[in-house]
């Protein structure tokens, strides 16, 4: 959410950044409706006034006999008691609006981010690893011989309908491998703490990382109020949720391995074959609460964090900057991560690095104790390290051979007792 005292005191910075975003200017409806609700709490307190001290002199009256002056006297504080009870039931209302505006306004973006409508615009800063060459035409994650039967999407479509699947065999114990992996790279090599947490949480958390209320048909609600996490920001990030933490304490470094739940609203047509797009899927997130000064630092840090994964792997992969017009809701700017996919051949996203400044902290009230001064919101950031089902995908069609077998990463050996690859019949082979 955005501070008001900053619309205040620049309105045309205010403008000039959400027109970076396509966005017409918000400043005149924001400020009048500021303007409205201040007037009406000055109103109210000075009713108060006026009726504390009309309440001081009935007793004055009453004592000198006026009784005439003690009736007006009287009449006067019931009136300003109901002026006051409406400037405040206004105010409140008025407050009401001026929240729901602000949290339909997306976050504003650093200078630093380049401008554009649409991901066309979005600039490339460097490339990791070459695509390999193969002799033979690259098939996707699904029609990999070695996956057949592993990858089970007509089951799935019995259980749960479209963008599930069953996985089997060699597919899950690579999947679940993966996850170890990351997992242990990131508490071992990048000192994140990992952290397990609930995937029901409250609407409030939901609205402290900005899925709501803008996004609600993009999650999925049970029937007693509580939504599914599309992704652990939100349960790691509202850890902070109306706490003051120390300075001292900070950076807090997380990470978190969780189902994870979309509905993909808005997403009809696209990557509806195969694991790419799913209603349920799995991701190793990391999340970082900081200082703002600390925050562009840290955000560099953490897509390190996640290329280190790829690189690991041994999956090419390129990393791009976001621009306005790509950029998630709540973010300030936006690295991301795009893996070479073979059977694809081109480069899909597999993580999304974002620093949201002071944004999200400001909707659910997560503040630091600086050394000196008051207390202030921290900056948040969050990051996919990885999106472990997109990597299977990745890990498969890199690593597949002509003769339908899959090569896997020598990093992974361990984590697969000792495997190798997985052959064409689907079997692990050391």
């Amino acid at each position: 959410m955005h501070d008001i005292r900053f619309i205040r005191e620049t309105p045309e910075a205010f403008d000039r950044a959400l027109s970076r975003r396509g966005l017409s200017p918000l400043s005149s409806q924001i400020l009048a409706l500021d303007a409205d609700r201040r007037a009406r709490i000055l109103a109210a307190e000075t009713a108060q006034a006026d009726q504390n001290k009309a309440s001081k002199d009935v007793g004055a009256a009453k004592a000198r006999g006026d009784d005439a002056e003690f009736e007006r006297l009287r009449a006067l504080v019931a009136e300003k008691k109901a002026e006051i009870a409406r400037m405040q039931a206004e105010a409140a209302a008025l407050d009401d609006q001026l929240r729901d505006l602000l949290m339909g306004i997306p976050n504003l973006p650093l200078d630093e981010v380049p401008d554009g409508a649409d991901e066309n615009a979005n600039v490339e800063i460097r490339r990791w690893g070459t695509p390999r060459q193969m002799d033979f035409a690259p098939r996707e994650h699904f029609d990999i011989p070695a996956m057949a039967g592993a990858m089970d999407f007509a089951t799935a479509a019995k259980l749960s309908g479209s963008r599930f699947v069953v996985l089997k065999g060699a597919a899950i114990r690579l999947h679940r491998a993966l996850a170890q992996f990351m997992l242990d790279t990131h508490i071992s090599e990048h000192g994140l703490q990992e952290v397990w947490t609930p995937v029901l949480v409250k609407p409030e958390a939901m609205y402290g990382t900005n899925q709501l209320p803008k996004f609600a048909e993009d999650s999925y609600q049970t029937t007693n109020g509580w939504w599914l996490i599309p992704t652990s920001e939100v349960t790691l990030t509202n850890i902070a949720a109306g706490e003051i933490l120390e300075e001292t304490a900070l950076p807090i470094r997380m990470t978190a391995h969780t189902q994870c739940f979309r509905s993909e609203a808005g997403s009809a047509g696209k990557d509806t074959t195969g694991m790419l797009r799913q209603h349920q899927f799995e991701k190793v997130e990391m999340v970082t609460l900081c200082t703002p000064e600390t925050a562009l630092a840290e955000h560099d840090r953490m897509t390190a964090c996640a290329e280190a994964i790829l690189q690991k792997l041994g999956l090419p992969y390129r990393t791009i900057v976001l621009c306005t017009g790509d950029m998630g809701f709540g973010a300030q700017k936006t690295h991301d991560l795009e893996v070479w996919l073979p059977g694809q051949k081109r480069y899909r996203e597999i993580s999304s690095v974002s620093t949201c400044g002071q944004f999200q902290a400001r909707r659910m009230n997560g503040r630091y104790r600086p050394a000196t001064g008051k207390p202030d919101f921290i900056a948040t950031l969050n990051g996919s390290g990885l999106a472990v089902g997109r990597c299977l995908i990745a890990v498969l069609e890199n690593g597949q051979q002509a003769d339908g077998s899959v090569v896997l990463p020598p990093v992974l050996s361990s984590y697969m007792g000792g495997a190798t690859h997985i052959t064409a019949d689907g079997r692990l082979g050391a």
